[in-house]
This record gives C-alpha cells, structure tokens and sequence, in this order.
C-alpha cells in the first residue's frame, strides 16, 4: 500500500491537526508548475516542436489501452527510428510536456477523444472490435504534429504472456550502484548500452513458441526514455512489445511517484483484463522484483506461469535493497515454477526443466 507523505501532525492554537509538511508540499507544486510554466514559454519561441508521441499499446478484441505523450521535442528525437542513435541519455529528459491536451484517437475505424495527464501522458481505454495481432493507431492534439503506433490485440483463447522489467533484466544498467546509474542513464550514449547476456534469446524463443502471447515490458523507468528503450530493444532483438513506464516526479499526495507500487497496480491491472492468462514473470533480484512477483503469485496465484529472476552479485543486490531471498516463499511452491540465475541461458535451461517453454 502507498505510504502518505504527511504522517507527522501538530496541533494549531485552535487545537486543529495540521499535517506540517502540507504548505511546504504545496509551495513545491505551485513551483514545479512554474517551472513547466517556463520551460513551455522558451521551447515555443525555439526549436522544439508540439509532438504526439505514440507508444506500443495493448488490449483485447473489443478494448485497448493507447500509450502516448505530447510534448514539445526536438523533431526526430523522439521518434522510432535510429535518427538520434549515438547522444547522450540527458537529452531525452529536454523535452516538455503539454499538460491536459485532448488527444483524438482513430484506429480501427473507431475515433475517441483522450486527455493527457499533467506530464502529458496518454494512457487511455478505447473501446473498439478489432482483431488479434498489431493494429496501427493514430493520435493528433491541435498544434501537434500527430503520431503513428500500434496496439497489439490478445486473441481471447491466448492462455500465456509474458512481463518483462527493463532496467538489469534485459539491459545491464548497473542501478544497484548509483553514480554509475546515473552515467548509465544521462550520459552514456544510446548505442553503448549493454543488453544482459542470453536474456534475447530466451524472450524471442518463448515469443515465438507462443506467438498469440503479449510480451510487455513493465518497468519504473520515465517515459521521456521510451523511445531510447523501444530502439534498444528492436535493435538487440528482443520481441516487440509495450512499455509501461512511470513519470518521474511529485503526484498530487507524494513527494516521489512509488515505482514499487506502479509495478503492483499494472500487474493487478493485468490480472483483472486478462483472467484467462497466466504469466511468466521475469525481473531481477536488485529492485525488490522477487518480492513484488512474490506477493502478486500469493494473491493470484492461477495468474503466474513462473517467476524467472535474474541474478545480480550479492553485494550488488543487497546495496540496491533487494535479496537473493525475497521470493523464497513462492520459490517453495509446487505448483509455480521458480527459475533464477546470472543470464538468459541459465533461466531458459531451468524453465524448460520446469516446463515452461
């Protein structure tokens, strides 16, 4: 559950409760707002453009769920082709967001009307009768060049999925030591970013097997990343498939977005879209994903396939707050499969043993 950020209190001379940090939480939003405020005025006046940037969805025959952002951007940056292939990380956090826009929506001959949040993120249902596979989906705001994604569509008879984090589980980016983090993140350039060993080949194989099976990418990095990721993946040949990522920054109750929590609500989101589905779980034991797999399979237990987690060193796990043991109640059950070890061909030889394949 979320933890509230005001839980200290002190009583008034008119012996009301007032949280203390309420008006210095407040005064952090008016300026945040400011800042965005700002920002807006100066990329209006240079070279940035007001984009629509659409991302990899998914839904059933009759709903989807559309994934984008509007934003001011430098054109190209934020596209998915390799046409920014070699800058640094910081550059995709230049962009600014376009706050509350109505966002028109047509795909399959369905057309709706969507509002981005106030990080200018799309993430919408639309109702509309399509069939299984990748349906195309274009979004326009006014004043926004609009964007072209795609929506992959699980036939109703699909029984397999899999999700997938990100961050040292398909890509080696060293969070559990945080200087390096964040040169990782903000510094290192697009193409020098390490895909983890074997993990490809796993996830390809098993996307192959199970062609009507979704493969979604579920991690607590920020959209302004998504396409550097999305590149990434195609690039290493990891199976094509939507991100759902978090935006970085205060929410209308807390100082810091929880990524644990972002993780917990879209995997009970998929249970509840998808009760027919069981999942192959895959994460690292660095970011508490043994622990948040864990308590997912103990209370939908018919919902998970295996846990498959990637072996990061003691030492590195344990500074990054997890353990080798935080799944370890799940680990002992017969009926969920757990595989761990150091890469892609050590968790694809112990999932096939159990099965899974």
């Amino acid at each position: 559950m979320p933890v509230a950020p005001f839980s200290a209190s002190t009583t008034g001379t008119g012996g009301v409760s007032v949280p203390p940090l309420v008006p210095l939480f407040r005064v952090a939003q008016r300026l945040g707002q400011a800042w965005n405020d700002m920002r807006t005025r100066m990329v209006r006046n240079g070279d940035y453009d007001a984009q629509v940037v659409a991302y990899r969805g998914y839904g059933s025959t009759e709903r989807v769920r559309v994934l984008a952002r509007v934003m001011y951007a430098r054109r190209g940056l934020h596209g998915a082709e390799d046409t920014f292939n070699n800058v640094r990380g910081w550059v995709s956090f230049t962009s600014v967001p376009i706050q509350h826009a109505a966002v028109t929506v047509e795909i399959g001959g369905t057309t709706a009307v969507v509002h981005a949040d106030s990080g200018g993120v799309v993430d919408a249902m639309v109702d509309v009768e399509l069939t299984p596979g990748w349906h195309e989906v274009r979004l326009s705001a006014d004043g926004a060049e609009p964007g072209v994604g795609e929506v992959f569509v699980v036939a109703p008879d699909t029984r397999f999925g899999i999700v997938s984090d990100i961050d040292d589980t398909v890509m080696v980016t060293a969070l559990p030591r945080p200087f390096l983090a964040l040169w990782n993140t903000f510094v290192l350039s697009e193409r020098a970013r390490t895909p983890t060993p074997g993990m490809a080949v796993l996830l390809d194989r098993l996307a192959t097997e199970h062609p009507s099976a979704p493969v979604i990418y579920l991690s607590t990095g920020p959209w302004n990343a998504a396409p550097t990721l999305a590149r990434f993946l195609g690039r290493n040949m990891y199976p094509a498939g939507p991100l759902l990522l978090t935006d970085w920054g205060m929410t209308p109750d807390r100082w810091f977005r929880s990524g644990r929590e972002h993780k917990h609500h879209n995997l009970e989101r998929l249970a509840a879209e998808f009760p027919d589905m069981r999942w192959l779980l895959v994460g690292d034991n660095g970011q508490h994903d043994e622990s948040i797999y864990a308590e997912f399979a103990a209370a939908h237990p018919e919902s998970v396939a295996a846990v498959a987690i990637r072996q990061l060193s003691p030492g590195q796990a344990v500074f990054s707050g997890g353990t080798t043991h935080d799944g370890r109640e799940v680990a002992a059950r017969p009926d969920i499969a757990w595989a761990s070890a150091p890469d892609g061909a050590g968790l694809a030889e112990q999932l096939q043993d159990a099965g899974v394949h």
